[in-house]
């Protein structure tokens, strides 16, 4: 069995032949540059930059991968701020021992998700690291974006705003966990890690007003939410009866103490936006591959500026907070 060597990652003959054949090949040719800086011809000045690292841990589990989660984490960022993915970056910590045919799998999950989210890898670094001193496989993605539509940001939301989830939460959090722990066999948990290109640029293209988006990864709707909050100083209200959840995911934050609305997903979009539209952007939404559960699940208000309040099925209140501290670890 082939492994990743330290000497694949010394700059020499070595790590030339692994780029040649797992990252070149799998990325194909027409993002084939091999100078130390890809050139790009970008259409606007109004450009989009984003970077992310990724530690998962498995690096495989139901619904998706490190590289397929390293190229949608990248591209979603990119979304939220009205931009149009163009090119990525990727750089890897290998861990010496890695077999190289868990990596080729990392770079063709890589390679097909920026096929679906119409990005290309352009650029990117490896470095070899001893056994021990990394877990396998991490992952730092960067990407540029061309901007569509200038303005969103979580800083612009008004007061009467409606505000919407593209799917059900705690997916990937949630089957993540599981799979570390071999807890998976037989529940039907999946993550949902995917790249809302699609969604997002419908969106944009059929001119719905959009005024914020944010991906809800780490710490779940909750972190998201008072993120949006606090930027625009105002006060959103949700609906706990109104928030997406499989049964699965429920079943699973319930047995392990964990609130489904501070666990990860990576395939959701959160959308701020008038009222009036709120309609129109679901119809967008539910007609994309990963939108069919797309919902209204609250409102922002004027104040108190800050603050997210929940309202729970029983008819009652509570303000719904962040994690405190790290609540999964290794899930993105």
């Amino acid at each position: 069995m082939e492994v990743i060597l330290l000497s694949h990652g010394a700059g020499g003959r070595e790590m030339g032949e692994l780029i040649r054949r797992v990252f070149l090949t799998a990325y194909g040719p027409a993002e084939r540059q091999e100078d130390d800086s890809a050139v790009l011809h970008l259409p606007s000045s109004r450009i989009a930059f984003t970077t992310d690292s990724f530690v998962v841990s498995p690096l495989f589990f139901p619904g998706g991968d490190i590289g397929r989660l390293a190229v949608a984490g990248t591209v979603n960022d990119l979304l939220t701020v009205g931009a149009r993915p163009l090119a990525l970056s990727a750089s890897f910590i290998l861990e010496e021992g890695l077999p190289l045919e868990t990596l080729r799998r990392i770079a063709a999950s890589m390679a097909a998700t920026a096929r679906e989210a119409g990005v290309s890898i352009v650029t990117g670094d490896t470095k070899v690291v001893p056994r021990g001193a990394a877990d396998q496989v991490f992952i730092t993605t960067a990407g540029v974006g061309e901007i569509l539509s200038p303005g969103i940001s979580g800083s612009s939301l008004r007061p009467g705003d409606a505000v919407l989830i593209s799917g059900t939460v705690g997916d990937h959090g949630a089957t993540v966990m599981l799979a570390r722990e071999g807890l998976l066999e037989g529940v039907e948990l999946r993550s949902d890690t995917a790249p809302l290109t699609g969604m997002v640029l419908g969106l944009l293209a059929a001119g719905v007003a959009i005024h914020a988006m944010r991906d809800p990864t780490r710490g779940g709707v909750a972190a998201a939410l008072n993120e949006l909050a606090r930027q625009s100083q105002v006060a959103i209200e949700v609906e706990e009866s109104c928030i997406p959840l499989s049964p699965a995911v429920a079943a699973a934050c319930e047995a392990l103490g964990l609130d489904p609305l501070q666990v990860a997903n990576e395939g959701k979009m959160l959308l701020c936006l008038p009222d009036p539209e709120a309609e129109v952007a679901l119809k967008i939404m539910r007609a994309s591959p990963y939108g069919g559960q797309a919902a209204r699940i609250g409102r922002v208000l004027p104040g108190p500026p800050g603050r997210v309040v929940l309202r729970t099925q029983l008819g009652t209140s509570r303000l719904l907070e962040p994690p405190s501290g790290e609540l999964l670890p290794r899930i993105c």
